[in-house]
């Protein structure tokens, strides 16, 4: 992924909502299966890192977004941003 897409994916983000919570349990699979499903309907997603998850948002994201097969567009705060593209219906269409 260029600077220029994620760039553009971070500017679609801004008015996202996270749409997954992740607590103290952290990476699980559970988690990493609410990430694939939101991500089929979404493609891109902000997920949440609770304050009581003991470990590090960063980690948390590169667990997910390996499991979940996507990109991490960004780590800001508690939060981060993983995005994958639809194989039937894209609805993102990336700049080259």
């Amino acid at each position: 992924m260029t600077s220029k897409q994620r760039a553009f994916l971070r500017k679609l983000a801004t008015k996202i909502e996270p749409v997954v919570s992740i607590g103290k349990n952290g990476a699980s699979p559970e988690v990493v299966e609410s990430c694939n499903e939101a991500l089929e309907a979404r493609e891109l997603i902000k997920c949440s890192v609770l304050d009581n998850c003991l470990e590090d948002v960063k980690d948390v994201a590169y667990i997910c977004g390996e499991r979940a097969r996507a990109d991490v567009v960004q780590v800001i705060g508690r939060k981060f941003v993983l995005y994958r593209a639809n194989k039937n219906k894209p609805v993102i269409e990336l700049p080259r």
